[in-house]
């Protein structure tokens, strides 16, 4: 039987699952071919045949037909996850520091994302992304004053924002922001805000074609087993060693990133997250109708 192609997604949130296929643990090397890409394209691998599993970005569920999920690990935040933003210039940049005079006009108005948000009528949206693009456009059209003018662009955060009022920038790029610099939403936090839910940004999945023959359930395991092992506080260090000057980070934040913003397991709350997703994507045209959710 031939092995199975993994597509993987080459940013620093995937290192801890993808550890054992990197590093010779649990076999995981003797059964799979592994090529690495941005989301939007692993999720097209899995359209086109040409992967057979693939760590998706979980609006990819509601457009590639015959995919079924490996139960228990995901690329999730219960929180702010600081790797998805949507960017825009500061405050007294965009409009001269009006919103602080308008805050304190009334509390009631709305909170400074939605200030902010007002005056945004162009949106540059990462094309690396699909689940993020499709948040954004929800965040906007239930709680941000409605649809705007989106664009695709490269995640080119200068680029982006000399044509467009806002940018969304996922993954490393979004870290690497100086937040210091810009006015920035973190989608995950303004997500849990407005929803009290957990939010999954991808998970494993494999196109039932695949499965045929094959044990869905040890495939499964060797996946998890992956999974914990990359969480092993060691391994976590050299994860966190490795990466930090290839993003210009500390360690500290990287360690900090892994450990404290993203959620690694596909647990009932974020299951639960995921299905409210699903269902406000396809109110509001983001996305279309998700399938049921189906397991190995």
């Amino acid at each position: 039987m031939s092995r199975l192609k993994i597509s993987a997604i080459s940013y620093l949130n995937t290192a801890p699952l993808m550890w054992d296929f990197e590093h010779a643990g649990a076999g995981a090397d003797l059964n799979f071919d592994i090529s690495y890409t941005i989301p939007s394209a692993c999720a097209e691998a899995l359209r086109a045949g040409t992967a057979d599993i693939g760590i998706i970005p979980a609006a990819a569920y509601a457009t590639v037909p015959d995919l079924v999920i490996l139960p228990d690990v995901a690329i999730a935040a219960r929180r702010a996850v600081r790797s998805i933003l949507l960017v825009g210039e500061s405050d007294s940049q965009l409009h001269a520091g009006s919103l602080s005079a308008e805050l304190s006009l009334s509390a009631e108005l709305a909170s400074s994302a939605k200030l902010w948000a007002n005056r945004v009528r162009t949106v540059a949206l990462d094309t690396s992304s699909m689940t993020s693009v499709a948040l954004a456009k929800i965040l906007f059209a239930k709680w941000l004053g409605g649809a705007r003018d989106y664009r695709a662009m490269a995640p080119d955060l200068d680029a982006m924002l000399g044509t467009c009022d806002a940018a969304l920038l996922i993954g490393d790029p979004a870290l690497q922001v100086d937040r210091t610099r810009y006015f920035t939403l973190d989608l995950a936090e303004e997500w849990k805000k407005r929803t009290g839910k957990s939010f999954v940004f991808a998970f494993w999945a494999i196109r039932k074609q695949a499965l045929e023959g094959r044990n869905g359930l040890a495939i499964a395991e060797v996946f998890k087993k992956s999974r914990d092992h990359g969480l092993l506080p060691g391994n976590l260090e050299t994860i966190a060693q490795e990466w930090a000057p290839r993003l210009g980070l500390t360690t500290e934040l990287v360690r900090l990133y892994l450990t404290q913003n993203i959620h690694y397991y596909l647990d009932p709350p974020c299951l639960e997250g995921l299905e409210l997703y699903y269902r406000l994507g396809a109110e509001t045209g983001a996305l279309p109708q998700a399938p049921p959710l189906r397991f190995v």
